[in-house]
Parts: C-alpha cells; sequence; structure tokens
C-alpha cells in the first residue's frame, strides 16, 4: 500500500463523509479537502491522526493544487447542484478543468470520480445534471492521471437525496399524482457497496482508466421503488396515478414542498428521473467483487439508521461554512457600503452551563422560543421561493451544535460551547444575513447573553427587506432572550435592553 495520502475532495459531503472513516480503517492515509478547515474539523473524524485537513476550493486552482501536493491519488465527490440560482454545469465544467491542472501540477497517478448512470439518446436525451456529470467526467480524462469513473443510479442510505426524496413522499402521500416517469426503470444501490466499490478501485489497480457502472441487484420502475418503500416501512400500499399533465417543473414544485430535500436539487433529480438508470456493463463485478445488497435491505438499514438517529451525514451537509468577508469589518461608516445590526443584551442569573444548553438545542423540533408561528410562515415562503424553509430541522441525535451543520434555514458557521454560536442564512433574502449568541460568565451564578443580527443588503430591495422586517425582529429577539432564561431556569436581574442598531 503506498503510504502517500489519497485525497478526498467533498470529504465533508454524503458521500465523502462516510469514505474517509472506511478508507482510515483499511489503512490508508487521507488528506480532507473542503472550503471550510473547520467544518472538516468538525466531523468525528476530523482530529483522526490518519487525516490531515487542508483548505481547498474547487474554484480556487492554487488552493486546489496545494491540497493536491505529495498526494498519489484523489476522490472527486463533488457536485454543484445544490447551489440555487446559479448555473450549476458551468460551475461543474470549471471545477473539472482546476482539477486537471492541480492534477498536473502534483503528478497525480489516479482520480477515482463518481458519476451518473445513463444513455444520451436521440430520442430520450440525458437531463442537465446526468448530461453536466459525463461532461465532467470527459473533462477529467483530459488529465495525465488515469481516471476511474463509477456511474451509479440512485444512492440508497440514511440522509442521502435520493432516500429522502421517496421516503417523505411515500410517508406524507397516500395518494401521488405523478407523471409519466414513474414508469422508468432505475438500478439504485445501496451506500455501503458505494463505498466499497470506491476504496476497491482505489485499491485495484486493474480499474485505472476504465469507465464502470455501478448498481445494486435489483432493477424497478419508481412505482415499483415507492411501493417497496411502503412496505419495508409497514405502510399501506401507495395509490400512485400517472397524470401526463404533469409536467417536470409542477412535479418539481410538489416534491420541493413534502420533501425538506432543496428545489435546486429537486429540480435536477426529477428532470433525471426521465432517463432509465440501469448497468450496461458489469466488469465492476470481476475487478471488485462484493456481495451487493438488495434495494429491500438497504430501505431496511437506511430506516433503522433513521430511526436511531444514526445518520452518519446526510444531504444536508452541503453547503458553505466559510464566513463571509464582510462578517468581520470593522470600517467606519464612511468607508463606503451599508450594514445593518440589531442587537439585545442581557444579565442572567443562574448556571451559565444550562443557559449554553438551551442556546445550543435552538431549532428543529424545539423550535425558536418564541414567535414560532412566524418562523414556520417564514419556511413555507422561503420554501415558495426554493429555499430549504424550516423542514431540514437539526442534525439527527445532535445535541451540540457543529461547525457546518444544517440547522433550519440557517448553516453553522461557529460553534464554541459556553461562548458562541453564529448562524449564516440560507434562506432566499434579497442580501447575507447572520444571527449571532454571545455568553460571557460574569460569576458563578451569572452569565451576560447577548443576540445579534447582522444584514448585508442587495441593493434597494435588501434595504426595504431590513426595514420592514425590523419591527418584528425587534419583538422577536426581546422575547426570544427572555425565553431562553426561563427554560434555562435562570432570572433576568433586568429586561434585555437593546445594544446594538446600526445602519
Amino acid at each position: 500500500m503506498d503510504d502517500r495520502p489519497v485525497l478526498v475532495l467533498g470529504s465533508t459531503g454524503y458521500v465523502g463523509g462516510r469514505l474517509v472513516p472506511l478508507l482510515l480503517e483499511r489503512g490508508h492515509r487521507v488528506r480532507a479537502a473542503g472550503r471550510s478547515v473547520d467544518k472538516i474539523m468538525a466531523r468525528p473524524w476530523g482530529d483522526n491522526p490518519g487525516v490531515e485537513v487542508v483548505r481547498a476550493d474547487m474554484h480556487d486552482p492554487e488552493s486546489l493544487m496545494t491540497a493536491a501536493e505529495g498526494c498519489y491519488a484523489a476522490f472527486y465527490l463533488v457536485h454543484s447542484m445544490s447551489r440555487p440560482s446559479r448555473d450549476f454545469a458551468a460551475d461543474e465544467r470549471d471545477a473539472a478543468y482546476n482539477m486537471v491542472r492541480a492534477a498536473g501540477h502534483a503528478g497525480l497517478e489516479r482520480i477515482i470520480y463518481l458519476g451518473g448512470l445513463g444513455e444520451d439518446h436521440e430520442d430520450h436525451p440525458l437531463s442537465k445534471h446526468l448530461r453536466s456529470r459525463a461532461e465532467v467526467a470527459r473533462i477529467l480524462a483530459l488529465s495525465p492521471a488515469k481516471v476511474t469513473t463509477l456511474r451509479a443510479a440512485q444512492i440508497v442510505g440514511s440522509g442521502s437525496s435520493s432516500f429522502e426524496l421517496v421516503r417523505y413522499l411515500a410517508d406524507r402521500l397516500p395518494v401521488m399524482l405523478t407523471p409519466k416517469w414513474v414508469r422508468t426503470r432505475t438500478q439504485p444501490i445501496a451506500i455501503r457497496n458505494v463505498l466499497d466499490y470506491l476504496a476497491g478501485c482505489l485499491e485495484n489497480e486493474a480499474t485505472a482508466g476504465l469507465t464502470l457502472d455501478i448498481g445494486g441487484p435489483d432493477v424497478l420502475s419508481y412505482t415499483e421503488l415507492f411501493h417497496l418503500y411502503a412496505e419495508v416501512a409497514g405502510l399501506p400500499r401507495r395509490r400512485i396515478l400517472p397524470a401526463p399533465f404533469v409536467s417536470p417543473r409542477l412535479s418539481s414544485f410538489w416534491v420541493s414542498m413534502f420533501t425538506p430535500v432543496p428545489m435546486s436539487l429537486v429540480r435536477s433529480l426529477v428532470e433525471g428521473l426521465r432517463n432509465e438508470v440501469i448497468c450496461r456493463d458489469n466488469a465492476i463485478h470481476e475487478l471488485v467483487p462484493l456481495d451487493l445488497t438488495p434495494c429491500r435491505e438497504a430501505i431496511r438499514l437506511a430506516l433503522e439508521k433513521t430511526e436511531q438517529q444514526s445518520v452518519e451525514t446526510c444531504l444536508f451537509d452541503v453547503g458553505s461554512a466559510c464566513m463571509p468577508e464582510w462578517a468581520g469589518a470593522n470600517d467606519p461608516d464612511y468607508a463606503g457600503g451599508t450594514r445593518y445590526e440589531l442587537g439585545y443584551h442581557a444579565r442572567l442569573q443562574g448556571d451559565p452551563a444550562k443557559v449554553w444548553d438551551v442556546v445550543a438545542r435552538i431549532g428543529g423540533e424545539q423550535g425558536w422560543y418564541y414567535g414560532d408561528p412566524l418562523w414556520r410562515l417564514r419556511g413555507f415562503i422561503d420554501r415558495l421561493l426554493a429555499g430549504p424553509g424550516t423542514r431540514r430541522g437539526r442534525p439527527q441525535g445532535n445535541g451540540e451544535p457543529h461547525v457546518g451543520d444544517a440547522l433550519d434555514f440557517w448553516r453553522v458557521l461557529v460553534s464554541d460551547p459556553g461562548r458562541r454560536l453564529l448562524l449564516l442564512a440560507e434562506m432566499r433574502l434579497p442580501g447575507e444575513a447572520l444571527l449571532e449568541f454571545r455568553l460571557k460568565t460574569q460569576w458563578e451564578n451569572a452569565v451576560d447573553l447577548s443576540m445579534t443580527a447582522k444584514f448585508l443588503p442587495k441593493g434597494l430591495l435588501g434595504m426595504l427587506y431590513w426595514r420592514a422586517m425590523y419591527p418584528f425582529h425587534v419583538i422577536l429577539f426581546r422575547n426570544m432572550i427572555e425565553n431562553i432564561s426561563s427554560n434555562a431556569g435562570t432570572h433576568l436581574y433586568s429586561p434585555p435592553k437593546r445594544i446594538r442598531d446600526r445602519e
């Protein structure tokens, strides 16, 4: 085994976050790369001595070259589909070309890429998503490194976008009106098999330079997949009614309203459902022999992990945990630019640890300690605008927020237990927003709690948005601090006071 590290790009994503510990278990040294070092370090394996953490941005060639130096192989597990209002195909093209340059600069010997199944026919052209996946494979092949491309259909595992889409629809809709894509055949594969194939290709030089189809042992239509899920989950049989008038765009809308999967990702997935995705070549069976997990068993395992709240990674792990440049700016007002701030402060008498525990549990089923109907209304509006809304809640089984976690329509940027929680808004806004909680222990039974919202507007619409929401923020923040104090069993020395009101 080569003692040089293997680079994992997309190490905090759904597949990458599970592949890293598997590689460590098999004795490989890993260099985990991502845009946020803190987010990587917050993963359960982030401080493992076999892991080297580096910062790398797929759209920053220099950082990518630096990350690849000294590695002999790289796993390419990144995609741009989750970015809203962006041309993800152009982003993926740019990232792939940067990878080719980095591979040449660092002298990488191998690249292992996880792409998508599907054949491009004149009568049934590939969706934009699958076309982009195929284009990335062609671009990576320009690299001097030997590229192994694994083409997969839906990945079945707790927290995967494909599985969560099926799970939420089947759980919530006893009757579904669907487009004709429900008759399309697919060959889903269990996440454990995907991981074993990825690691197996790294360990078998004979796979270098090949394009290999990977799939599970079952070929099903989407109708059969929904019925199978309902059977395993113990649900009554679902009625699925094909409706020719239901367009992919309309499907995307109602799927987004009934599932927590982001609209930007739903559109790509739904458009891809019209393409038959089954393995045309089974060479992988001899190169990397596996006992493939049947779809029924894969669903059962995924449900079991979900019920036990032991989901290692999920689709919501994808998201930037990088601090916005403007957030740390302390320029005087005359330096240019508009930035709004509103903050409240209170001194609480009681156990500081209990106060932090209450703050750390915010969001999800716990709620926001005041005005939950308003938060849900804002989440509903966000879903209509193709934002994440509040349905993704908090990470399962995660009492303490970690950097990079999705928390309703926020992303955790800083989590310093007992001191600070900083959240970045991922909702659809005419600007960028941060929400910060700070705790400062004054003495054994007293703690200062402050709550501050910061907003960088984009144009006139952003300024109008802040002014329209200002009265709601004033009411929410004051009452949130009072209720946090009440939930922590502390007492207020005095009512919350406004400490920051900047325009």
